[in-house]
């Protein structure tokens, strides 16, 4: 869902991923064709809600020895279908109505080529929709186990310990308050941040003491002026926070936060990353160095790695029209050594190069980290996969995200916010080419623009 959130966010819509906790977290599949089909489905969602929710569930049907039956609905609140429109749904070309379809745009192909993926796997799909209303489209499958979730039990310095949880939407708070506990924390939910910060002082210095709040919050529910006296009152009792907020309201919360890279995220929160972010916050780890500059105001520091010298062109290009400091560099190696002698903010790391590829690469700058008990660095995955086929094991090697080329201005401006905290420009300066002789110059060739559109 992170990549779908800012569309989400655009319309005011709240996306929730709510996983349910008897789940298991390793399942065998096909990982390209499930993906392509929730894509399709939340896309959809998004399209048809003016406003309201749309909710992503995956839950246990049955479990057997070495398999499980899973169901995922994703729901929304938007218009609905009546009956006679849902029977002709998962036929070619055909959508509820033209009229509709005018406005959000699509053909309906994509619910038949779902339809026909989740068959190929031996499952079923189906839909449930009241006129006005919203829908809700339901998938079932079995799956095989791939290993025992002992292993991914909670772990220190997170285990046992407090939270207090911020989160006016029931839904999503009860989605957070699973991932946290998922973490091995204890849950202690408020309704109002004044009711949070009174509850956290009623146990300082207590056996009940709380260590953690993690608020999510929208600017309609607290402006981002107000926010940094509550941080400082929560933190000055010993509770660090970590904020969440919509993608398109990041820009605005970053200022008010004290270290936006390290406390605040988009929403929906990732398990992973709200684990380590956490993790951080309360068994803080060396820092890489101390920018010379209010980390609030300052360009981003990026290492671009490529080893096509076109595409590293691109990003590098597309990247300092906006305002960052770019290394570029053009093979694996040259990126370990660059971290390890340089200090950057994010790292753009293609996946397929020759020699020491990105997997290898980023697995090897985890290990300097842990070597050195460095703040790991955000790296990105540049992936020409369009349906991020190989994004598990791009997360099991320690990257972060993805980005999936062709990439536009938009999409780096958003993944450079996210993990970093610090906001990109949206144009560049203008640039001044040599003037010709007699004071005119045609300009055949814009190559300015050509980068845009290539990308």
């Amino acid at each position: 869902l992170t990549i779908l959130a800012p569309a989400a966010h655009a319309k005011q819509l709240e996306l929730v991923s709510l996983v349910y906790r008897d789940t298991p977290l390793s399942l065998g599949g096909d990982p390209l064709r499930l993906l392509q089909i929730l894509t399709n489905l939340v896309s959809n969602a998004i399209k048809f809600t003016r406003e309201g929710t749309i909710v992503a569930r995956a839950m246990l049907e049955e479990e057997h020895e070495d398999s499980v039956q899973l169901r995922i609905n994703i729901q929304d609140t938007g218009i609905g279908l009546s009956n006679h429109y849902v029977r002709a749904l998962f036929q070619a070309f055909s959508q509820a109505d033209n009229s509709l379809s005018r406005q959000p745009g699509g053909t309906g192909l994509g619910l038949v080529i779902s339809k026909r993926l989740i068959e190929q796997m031996g499952g079923e799909i189906g839909v449930d929709s009241t006129p006005g209303e919203g829908s809700e489209f339901c998938i079932s499958l079995r799956l095989p186990k791939t290993r025992d979730d002992a292993e991914d039990l909670p772990a220190p310095p997170l285990l046992g310990r407090r939270v207090a949880v911020l989160e006016n939407h029931e839904l999503a708070r009860q989605a957070l308050q699973h991932q946290l506990e998922d973490c091995g924390l204890e849950v202690t939910p408020f309704n109002t941040l004044e009711a949070l910060t009174n509850g956290v002082t009623g146990v300082h210095q207590t056996e009940q003491a709380i260590d953690l709040a993690v608020l999510g919050i929208t600017t309609n529910d607290m402006p981002p002026e107000r926010l940094n006296q509550h941080i400082w009152d929560l933190e000055h009792l010993g509770c660090k926070v970590l904020v969440l907020c919509p993608t398109t309201e990041q820009t605005l919360f970053h200022l008010s936060v004290p270290n936006p890279h390290s406390q605040l995220q988009a929403k929906p929160a990732c398990t992973r990353k709200l684990w380590r972010a956490l993790a951080d916050l309360v068994n803080p780890k060396a820092v890489r160095s101390e920018p010379s500059e209010p980390i609030a105001s300052r360009p981003p520091r990026v290492l671009c790695v490529d080893d096509n010298p076109a595409n590293l062109l691109l990003v590098q290009t597309l990247l300092e029209d906006m305002g960052a400091k770019v290394l570029a560099v053009d093979s694996g190696y040259a990126a370990v050594k660059a971290v390890q002698n340089e200090s950057f903010d994010l790292v753009m790391m293609d996946v397929q190069m020759p020699g020491m590829d990105g997997r290898q690469s980023t697995e090897a700058i985890r290990q300097w980290e842990s070597e050195r008990n460095c703040t790991p660095l955000p790296v990105i995955a540049l992936t020409a996969h369009a349906m991020a086929n190989e994004k598990r094991a791009l997360l099991q090697s320690g990257m972060d995200d993805y980005l999936t080329k062709p990439i536009s201005e938009r999409q780096l401006a958003q993944v450079v916010l996210k993990w970093t905290g610090l906001a990109l420009r949206n144009q560049g300066p203008e640039r001044t080419g040599e003037p010709s002789g007699n004071g005119l110059e045609l300009q055949v060739l814009d190559h300015d623009e050509g980068l845009r559109l290539a990308a």
